[in-house]
């Protein structure tokens, strides 16, 4: 056994006050929050049952939290509102605030601004 899986192996919580363990050699049983979303379950407000930890060099731990699959509840669907409250969102991460047109894709939060106004914008001060 590696000094690595050690470490992070601890199903009774004695040293992380959660059941953890290595990361993809968790029980059967458990599943982080994606994995639900694959299979359409949510926690539910189930506290965190156990964890998955892997180890990196010169960093901090790897840490994903895992949830118990028979304690979990199925997806919301989605209602029109919640629909058209995402569509309004998308529209606002779309539109430039300069040109104030929907450009097609989301404005990066670097630029601030669409392709086209931020050249436009470095042409006028290189000039």
């Amino acid at each position: 056994m590696s000094p690595a899986f050690g470490k992070c192996y601890d199903p009774n919580g004695a040293v992380h006050g959660l059941p953890t363990y290595p990361w993809r050699l968790a029980p059967d049983g458990f599943a982080t929050r994606r994995q639900l979303r694959a299979q359409g379950l949510r926690p539910g407000g189930q506290p965190i049952a156990a964890q998955v930890l892997r180890l990196r060099y010169r960093r901090g731990p790897l840490v994903a939290y895992l949830y118990r699959i028979d304690r979990a509840k199925p997806v919301r669907p989605m209602t029109s509102r919640k629909w058209g409250a995402l569509a309004l969102a998308m529209l606002a991460r779309r539109t430039c605030p300069v040109c104030r047109l929907d450009v097609g894709y989301c404005i990066p939060p670097s630029l601030g601004m669409c392709g086209m106004c931020h050249t436009r914008l470095k042409d006028q001060r290189a000039a």
